[in-house]
């Protein structure tokens, strides 16, 4: 399989190139792996027009991970679903979700953005499909794209009672601690979810633009499917990688486990960075989701190889610092990428420990559905290495319905009253970027 590539001699924001597709060619289909420019996050890819599309829905028959075994080579973006861990761990129980459990699709070509030297290049088998791409950048007009871009978008929060899901929140917290102080469970993580309404049907993809003008992060995007005639958006603003793959067979995967809000004073701020760095609280908590990722890849790395090669380093973004660690192994020539996605489903960060056991308590707590929230984009390049997210701080929107989530670890010291402070700083910011 020969990759094409075509570099462009103009540098244009992935944001507008993403509008004026759009607008030519309907958004549905179209997946924008976003990034903010700088550590980790130097890449962003869109794609278009999907060539072919697989998906799987919340039949018990339509398992996705023999789904994702039919994908031929080439370039591929989609979803998976926080409630594939049905089949991981079917005894457990799972909430339905009206959202596709995958949504995957294939593109040639694919658009390549380097945010750190300003660069495009379009890349595929099908170099007529890349001439095409190629000659509608060319012919973009910044300006009218600028001027077209819907900004005046307004949401309804009347029925939006966050006293009511604080209060929730914090018994849940108290519970979780009461599990742990049993020996049901060592840590938990419990999430949160509130609903608008959008006041009439907006495009997805300008959603995205006025949440990401406020929010941007390493691992976030928009990804736009559709099956049985239904749109679906997945919007995300993650700073979290889940797993990546390369060619020659190593993985590495970086969980975050410890959060403290940016403050606009400099010293505060640095006040806030040093408190977290040095909080015996999140340092335990994070160290104890990368013994379980290491756990998850001892299954399918070889033996001796999982390494923590970073234990909690401080990274700061827009609105909040995170304590992250990285954990790398080489894996086994008889595993392939889907085994590795197996072995970690779903991500240790974003469930608890031991992990089945605190799927099944979130279950029981939070009482509803996660869908995409908490599972992950997943992006296969060209030549078959995957990357991925954890799907934090996201938007699924259906039906003019968004729905938006946030949540926090619980370990035996979580105070109800912090936790819930650590809720708001993640959760706020998301509902304040649609205002």
């Amino acid at each position: 399989m020969k990759v094409n590539s075509i570099r462009i001699k103009r540098w244009i924001e992935p944001e507008f190139i993403a509008h004026y597709f759009a607008s030519r060619f309907g958004e549905e289909g179209l997946s924008w792996l976003d990034s903010n420019g700088v550590e980790n996050g130097e890449y962003s890819y869109l794609g278009l027009n999907p060539k072919k599309i697989i998906s799987s829905k919340n039949n018990l028959n339509d398992n996705p991970f023999e789904k994702l075994k039919q994908l031929d080579k080439g370039f591929w973006i989609g979803w998976l679903s926080y409630e594939a861990g049905f089949w991981i761990e079917p005894n457990n129980p799972w909430h339905r979700s009206d959202i596709s459990t995958l949504w995957i699709a294939s593109y040639d070509p694919i658009i390549k953005f380097n945010l750190i030297k300003k660069e495009i290049s379009i890349e595929g088998i099908d170099i007529y499909n890349i001439k095409k791409y190629q000659e509608i950048i060319n012919e973009i007009n910044l300006e009218n794209i600028k001027d077209g871009l819907n900004k005046n978008l307004i949401f309804d929060f009347s029925k939006l009672n966050l006293d009511k899901k604080n209060k929730k929140f914090k018994e849940n917290v108290l519970k979780i601690k009461s599990l742990i102080s049993q020996g049901d469970i060592f840590q938990a993580n419990l999430t949160t979810k509130i609903e608008l309404k959008a006041s009439k049907e907006y495009q997805y993809l300008d959603i995205y633009s006025k949440v990401r003008s406020k929010l941007n992060a390493p691992f976030g995007g928009i990804i736009i499917g559709g099956t049985d005639g239904e749109k679906e958006g997945v919007l995300s603003t993650s700073p979290e990688r889940f797993l990546k793959t390369s060619y020659d067979g190593y993985v590495e995967t970086r969980p975050i486990k410890g959060t403290r809000p940016r403050d606009k004073n400099r010293i505060n701020d640095s006040f806030n960075a040093i408190d977290l760095i040095t909080n015996e609280k999140d340092r335990a908590e994070n160290i104890m989701i990368v013994d379980l990722l290491r756990n998850d890849l001892g299954k399918v790395c070889e033996t001796g190889s999982v390494k923590v090669t970073e234990l909690l380093k401080l990274e700061s973004y827009v609105k909040v610092h995170h304590l992250t660690s990285v954990i790398r192994g080489k894996i086994k020539n008889n595993k392939s990428w889907i085994d590795v996605l197996k072995a970690c489903w779903p991500g240790g960060s974003i469930t608890g420990a031991p992990k089945i056991r605190a799927c099944q308590r979130i279950y029981e707590l939070e009482g509803f559905d996660r869908g995409p929230y908490c599972g992950s984009f997943l992006k296969l390049d060209w030549n078959g290495e995957l990357d991925s997210n954890i799907l934090i701080r996201s938007f699924i929107i259906k039906n003019q319905k968004i729905k938006i989530y946030a949540g926090c670890g619980i370990v035996n010291d979580s105070n109800p009253l912090k936790e819930n402070e650590e809720l708001n700083w993640k959760l706020l910011p998301l509902i304040e970027s649609l205002k």
